[in-house]
């Protein structure tokens, strides 16, 4: 029985997944995303419901639009399946509780943010700030972390990056960070609680160095432009907060603040 709503969960990951493809292509662009069927963005033709199965009509159409043939981006796929990983990994952990669809919820908007930031550098506030609500509204739950750790998770995420916004405004002349970033950290500490973001701006800053640097190393207009988005990197700490990141904070403190 458990196996079978295993894959209940995951076929719902995937039919999600498959909206958000809609969500990461349509919100940037300004097109409304809830009011037309889904067309290939090459030859603008409305697609058919058998273009649209999640991962299958990928696989069955062989990555090209099933019309002009054009070639599909292997990001539909495998943004249809991370999100289907995602929600099988929770349900396996959490079972159906407040925490799967808080933390199903979380994952599907650093998905967007993700590959949204990525292309266009900016995190849409109708991811942002709808989330920083829904994660007060949780946080009230019997299974939330409560309304005063939220709160103060959603100031000290917000408001450490607004300061580090303003320190490199000083630094650098210019912006440094945008207000997407800072909306998202507070976004992420009313869901996660502030030990959770303290662990993801130390982890953020990690990823955003190293892989920045591997980029810059193989790309002459990286270096050039020197413009790397720092919301992915804030998604990539988020999951690992959220997978991980009780364990990681209860490896810290044992070994190197209790154990003193």
């Amino acid at each position: 029985m458990q196996t079978i709503y295993l894959t209940v969960i995951g076929l719902f990951g995937l039919a999600i997944g498959s909206f958000l493809n809609v969500v990461i292509y349509r919100v940037p662009r300004k097109i409304p995303f809830m009011t037309s069927r889904s067309i290939c963005p090459n030859c603008k033709k409305q697609l058919k419901w058998y273009h649209n199965i999640p991962l299958l009509s990928y696989l069955f159409l062989g990555g090209k639009c099933g019309f002009c043939r054009q070639r599909i981006s292997i990001r539909y796929p495998l943004v249809e399946l991370l999100n289907m990983l995602a929600y099988g990994y929770f349900y396996w952990q959490y079972g159906m509780s407040v925490a799967f669809w808080t933390y199903a919820a979380i994952s599907s908007a650093l998905l967007v943010i993700f590959y949204i930031d990525l292309d266009f550098q900016i995190i849409p506030d109708i991811i942002t700030l709808p989330g920083i609500a829904v994660g007060l509204i949780v946080s009230l739950l019997p299974e939330g972390i409560g309304i005063l750790p939220a709160l103060i998770g959603m100031v000290v995420g917000g408001g450490a990056l607004y300061l580090i916004a303003i320190l490199g405004d000083w630094l650098f002349k210019k912006e440094s960070m945008g207000g997407g970033d800072i909306k998202m950290a507070a976004m992420l500490g009313a869901f996660l609680g502030w030990k959770q973001v303290l662990l993801i701006f130390i982890s953020s800053a990690v990823f955003g160095l190293v892989i920045s640097i591997v980029l810059m190393a193989f790309s002459a207009k990286l270096r050039k432009e020197r413009v790397v988005p720092f919301g992915p990197f804030l998604a990539m700490a988020a999951m690992l907060a959220i997978t991980y990141g009780n364990q990681i904070i209860h490896f810290y403190l044992t070994h190197f603040v209790y154990h003193q």
